[in-house]
């Protein structure tokens, strides 16, 4: 716990805008200050995207932060290995589907680790949850609410009275894909999703009591949440655009199988990420990838630009609000690297800048706020003097959630050739020469300071 807050109780401090409800809600788990906490993760057909990068950050925020505040949070996070858009991209390619899905797993796996997003407890593929498919769907089909069909094995929303309580709505709309609806020829309702899909030449299938075939794409996160988080858990996060049809998939079919409400006590989603004022998105091809933005941005600028938006707005991706950012975290680095840890500072100032700034984040994860007076703090440091050791464990302690900051100096691998060749020709007694290269360096923006 960060200094000037160990007075407080986490338990009535916290409040976070649940989309059950439509309205800020004091933050209370079912057994504190254990959270069980479940994210949607990938398809894994494609490079994950930016838009992706945003709300996987903003989840190992939310998550860090969590633990910062005294939680001990199991965090797990679903792998979609079996899927309509992995055999079709699988095909088209000629390679097998789980292999495709083998490859595109490792690489997301890869990317998360490089834009430091670490706080998952446990990465869940569908593919080890057959079993667990399986019985929910029996006792789903057993207690009134699944059909089959010549095609699969259908939810009837007819039969569950609170279809629709999380979004608010019971229809789709043109943005809802078609595979995620499911186009059964002879199911009941136009918004009844699969449960089971029977096998088809040609398609990956399990041979198990319902049949041959494969699961539908909502039961997955059900049968692994309750597996490994109960009937019953905390938080469930996400993008806005999976609040319909899949997590109302999801509230259906676990109430209408375990027979308790809520399945989730509090609902987090994140707004998209824009690119020319349209969601990002590989179906609509206006997406960069996460690899990509990684090698040319860096994770520290990617971090820090999705943190200090709100993680319930929605955030354009230009190259004016990634300039915009790199300034900012610019002045943080100045900042912090001119900390001098053999000083002692003002500890009072340290302690009410981290009191207020744990208040923001408390309320809702507000970041701009809280980035806002991080800012308040550089400035007033600057006024009053020279920032130590106080200032250095504070912004420490707060990079633990931040993870964007950097204490010491990172050189470019170009300038660091030039730095090596420079001091050979120094060890050399080729004074003029290494000149020349102290020269070059500063014209790129570098300053060189030679020991005594």
């Amino acid at each position: 716990m960060l200094p000037g807050l160990r007075n407080l109780d986490y338990t009535e401090s916290m409040k976070l805008f649940n989309t059950l409800s439509r309205k800020i809600e004091d933050f209370v788990p079912l057994n504190p200050p254990k959270v069980n906490l479940f994210v949607c993760g990938p398809t894994v057909y494609d490079f994950a995207h930016i838009g992706n990068a945003k709300t996987y950050t903003q989840f190992d925020f939310v998550v860090k932060y969590l633990r910062a505040r005294g939680f001990d949070v199991f965090y797990v996070m679903n792998i979609t290995d079996i899927d309509d858009k992995i055999i079709q991209r699988s095909k088209e390619q000629g390679v097998a589907w789980n292999e495709l899905a083998g490859n595109f797993e490792r690489v997301f796996l890869e990317d998360m680790k490089a834009m430091h997003n670490t706080a998952v407890t446990k990465y869940a593929r569908a593919t080890g949850f057959i079993d667990e498919i399986v019985r929910q769907i029996q006792k789903l089909v057993k207690k009134g609410y699944g059909y089959e069909t010549s095609d699969g094995i259908y939810f009837d929303i007819a039969k569950f009275k609170d279809y629709g309580k999380l979004s608010g709505r019971t229809e789709a709309d043109q943005d809802a894909g078609v595979s995620r609806i499911d186009e059964g020829l002879d199911k009941k309702n136009k918004n009844d999703f699969c449960l089971w899909k029977k096998s088809k030449p040609g398609e990956p299938f399990w041979k198990t009591d319902l049949g041959t075939g494969r699961p539908g794409w909502h039961i997955e996160d059900t049968a692994i949440t309750e597996t490994l988080l109960g009937e019953q858990y905390d938080v469930h996060g996400g993008a806005i655009d999976l609040i319909f049809p899949h997590h109302e998939a999801e509230v259906s079919q676990m109430e209408s199988a375990s027979g308790k409400s809520p399945l989730v006590r509090y609902w987090i989603h994140v707004a998209f990420l824009n690119m020319n004022a349209n969601k990002m998105s590989k179906s609509r091809g206006n997406f960069i990838s996460m690899r990509v933005a990684l090698e040319k941005y860096g994770y520290r600028l990617l971090r820090f630009f999705f943190i200090s938006n709100h993680y319930r707005t929605s955030l354009e991706w230009s190259d004016r609000s990634l300039e915009q950012a790199k300034g900012a975290l610019k002045r943080i680095d100045e900042f912090t690297l001119s900390i001098d840890q053999t000083l002692r500072d003002d500890e009072s100032l340290a302690n009410d800048f981290n009191k207020k700034i744990f208040e923001y984040l408390d309320n809702d994860f507000d970041t701009p706020n809280a980035l806002a007076e991080i800012f308040n703090f550089i400035h007033e440091q600057n006024v009053q003097g020279k920032p130590g050791k106080n200032t250095f464990k504070l912004f420490q302690e707060l990079n633990k959630f931040l993870d964007f900051m950097t204490f010491e100096l990172e050189t470019p691998e170009e300038i660091q050739k030039l730095l090596n060749e420079r001091e050979e020709l120094r060890q050399q007694k080729k004074f003029a020469e290494a000149d020349e290269l102290r020269k070059k360096i500063i014209q790129m923006g570098y300053e060189v300071k030679d020991p005594k």
